[in-house]
């Protein structure tokens, strides 16, 4: 079993990319294990303010840091063509070995509509997803093995071709998914799994399936990452705790899916209905960090190995002095 590791959340929806650069290495040094950060096009709502490109940001926090960096997540499915998304993913990992990831998504509108395409229902955001995950694959093996490869599918295509840079070993690919079929498909096509907090019940059937799609293809799930990315709020008070959640991440208290808005005003409307209650169940909302250690490690128990924390505030170094001393030293795999 491996070692329990907690890395910080860079929100580029929040924090400019030098300010997001230099809390990812203020985290690392007070302990953080390593980064995930946004891949966003806009932010969710205006008040975030922020929305820088991803891969330019992450070679900076390479620069800065020690320890492993990838999108979480990226979706190579309509902004991008996926050779584009393994590229950029195998330049990355050439430049820092041994420390990058890669994180995949279907994507959600308020990114990928920007190019204009037509935005289909979420079966075929999936398969589109998987269909590119299959290039990727064959672009990181081809290229490591010096040939060249081509694809011809239902949504893509891919003259053939190699990426010329690329570091001794192909980045792990990591599937962010929420549903039962999407598990399973990713555990016979990927490295490993991303998802966000959620009821435990759902969780564990989430890697149930993904154990099991892995078994079928004669992988070890026991060797797979299991990766959380987890929302909070803490303050010194509960009542600022709350305040930063409702102004700064009132999205994380909508209580639906959100992947077909495509304008952050709109959200921005549907932000004035969130409500302190709709946050219940949802995201640990407190001036204790006790509370947020033992909701955190029950995300552990049940088989997380790398959780990343984002606090959803403005006071991200108060946070990560406090999360360093009390919270970091006591979780427990």
């Amino acid at each position: 079993m491996s070692s329990l590791q907690v890395g910080y959340a860079a929100m580029l929806e929040q924090f400019h990319p030098t300010e997001a650069v230099a809390l990812s290495e203020y985290a690392e040094s007070k302990g953080f294990s390593g980064v995930m950060a946004a891949d966003h096009f806009q932010p969710w709502v205006p008040q975030q303010g922020q929305s820088a490109f991803v891969w330019n940001v992450l070679a900076a926090i390479g620069e800065r840091t020690k320890g492993d960096m990838g999108p979480g997540v990226t979706a190579p499915t309509f902004r991008w063509h996926p050779a584009m998304v393994a590229q950029a993913s195998a330049t990355l990992a050439a430049m820092y070995p041994g420390r990058h990831w890669l994180g995949l998504g279907s994507g959600e509108a308020l990114n990928e509509h920007i190019v204009g395409e037509y935005w289909p229902e979420a079966p075929e955001r999936i398969n589109r997803m998987f269909e590119a995950i299959d290039i990727i694959n064959k672009l990181f093996a081809a290229s490591l093995a010096g040939k060249d490869v081509k694809h011809s599918g239902q949504f893509y295509k891919l003259e053939s071709t190699r990426l010329w840079t690329m570091p001794e070993v192909a980045p792990e690919i990591l599937v962010a998914t929420a549903g039962p079929v999407t598990a399973k498909r990713a555990g016979k096509s990927v490295d490993g799994l991303i998802t966000v907090g959620a009821p435990l019940e759902k969780i564990a059937g989430l890697f149930a399936k993904f154990d099991e799609g892995a078994r079928e293809v004669g992988k070890d799930p026991s060797t797979m990452p299991k990766v959380l990315q987890l929302h909070m709020s803490w303050a010194p008070t509960d009542e600022e705790a709350m305040r930063n959640a409702i102004v700064e991440w009132p999205n994380g208290g909508m209580k639906f899916p959100k992947g077909d808005i495509r304008s952050p005003f709109e959200l921005e409307q549907m932000a004035k209905l969130v409500r302190p209650e709709d946050f219940e169940g949802r995201m640990v909302i407190s001036a204790d960090p006790d509370l947020h250690r033992a909701y955190i490690q029950k995300f552990v128990d049940l088989g997380f190995d790398r959780v990343y924390l984002h606090n959803v505030g403005r006071n991200q170094r108060e946070w990560i002095d406090v999360f360093a001393r009390d919270v970091l030293p006591a979780l427990k795999r």
